[in-house]
């Protein structure tokens, strides 16, 4: 992983009843500054396939802030990315989120713009894709992308959303035993559950968990058994890295 990423990634665009990015903005603004920035935001998360709408909401949350909003369509997508100072990608279902992705070939274009040094701003479904695989995505595979192999910024696994209730009478399995599954498969690789609410920060070598509870990381201890523990609010976590 090269040492100038700067990455902010959200576990969603609200929490509780919050309007849309209420408890991201003052995360971001810190994040990107002062100065206006081009910001190019990819909407193919959006199952509706209503981008401007879709952007006009992002744009509506962004008002105060001095950076301008270039909403990403499939015609004009390299070029926009390739013109902005950040790369920011919103949430909805992440199998199309990266369907489209492979669909326009930006898979490497993005990777290379953030590598080179642009900040990655993202939430829900595109906090997903900022890791090795979709494997840990908590939506519905509604369209088949060409592959589960996503930018791989971070060398492990973000989980959104995240909430392990265990329903009176419901069979079906909780949370941590869909994450305990892929970790049985995939051996090795670590997930971090972010709440809703939280987001995990990257600026060059420093990782740190942002948030106001607790989120829980998923691991494999020297035994090779699965083990979780709390991360906890301002904890540095670059040891995942």
């Amino acid at each position: 992983m090269p040492n100038n990423n700067r990455i902010l990634a959200f576990s969603s665009s609200k929490s509780g009843d919050s309007s849309y990015l209420e408890t991201a903005l003052p995360h971001i603004k810190k994040f990107l500054g002062d100065k206006q920035l081009n910001i190019a935001f990819i909407p193919f998360a959006s199952v509706d396939n209503n981008y401007e709408g879709y952007t006009a909401i992002v744009r509506s949350a962004f008002a105060d802030l001095p950076h301008t909003i270039m909403m990403v369509q499939p015609e004009n997508a390299k070029d926009i990315i390739e013109q902005a100072d950040v790369v920011m990608v919103g949430g909805g279902n992440t199998f199309k989120l990266l369907y489209y992705i492979y669909y326009l070939k930006l898979l490497d274009i993005i990777r290379d713009k953030v590598n080179k040094g642009a900040p990655y701003v993202a939430w829900s479904a595109g906090s997903n894709i900022a890791c090795p695989g979709i494997g840990t995505t908590n939506d519905m595979p509604v369209i088949e992308p060409k592959s589960f192999n996503a930018l791989g910024f971070f060398p492990f696994q973000i989980n959104p959303h995240y909430i392990n209730l265990k329903i009176q009478g419901h069979n079906g399995e909780t949370r941590d035993q869909r994450l305990e599954e892929f970790m049985q498969i995939n051996p090795g690789i670590s997930i971090m559950a972010l709440p809703e609410g939280t987001a995990i920060k990257l600026d060059n070598t420093i990782l740190t968990f942002i948030g106001d509870q607790p989120a829980t990381l998923f691991y494999w201890d020297e035994n090779a058994a699965i083990v979780t523990r709390k991360i906890m609010p301002d904890e540095n976590i670059s040891f995942l890295l």
